[in-house]
């Protein structure tokens, strides 16, 4: 219990980018997407908050800065300018959820909580994608299909 305290007190609002292989890249000081994108060339920098089902996906700019507690994703040039179908979108949400595990288990306090997410074939839909502090999900209306987040805790 004490290592999770400690560490919870020390945190820093990161600007945090899911790479293609799903490691998790994070920026604790001002960075522009130029910078990240010399190292991946053949990537652009999406913001999640303004990625939906079966809309286009659009590039944050070049000379934009990363805002600390948002979440990126680095995707394929090729997928620039298509819809994200919603298979795209809940394969993007497994990959940014395990690095964001495998974040939180750097300090030793991983959180214990389930999320799991129900589909059905409503006419609507709902949109799941991280906080601003990164630590919990929130929910935007679009789409076809309707996703429910089921949240709960598990008691250590």
């Amino acid at each position: 219990m004490g290592i999770c305290s400690s560490c919870d007190s020390t945190h820093v609002a990161t600007a945090k980018i899911i790479l293609q292989d799903g490691r998790l890249q994070e920026f604790s000081y001002p960075v522009k997407a130029s910078y990240v994108l010399q190292k991946y060339p053949a990537s652009f920098i999406c913001n999640s908050d303004e990625m939906d089902f079966d809309d286009v996906v659009s590039a944050i700019s070049d000379d934009e800065e990363l805002q600390p507690g948002q979440l990126y994703f680095a995707l394929p040039l090729s997928k620039l300018h298509y819809p994200l179908q919603a298979e795209e979108m809940a394969a993007l949400a497994v990959k940014a959820s395990a690095a964001l595990m495998k974040s939180s288990d750097k300090c030793g306090c991983r959180k214990k909580s389930v999320c799991p997410v129900k589909f059905s074939g409503d006419t609507s839909t709902r949109k799941v994608t991280s906080d601003q502090s990164g630590s919990g999900a929130r929910l935007k209306r679009g789409g076809r299909r309707k996703f429910t987040a089921m949240l709960s805790a598990i008691p250590e």
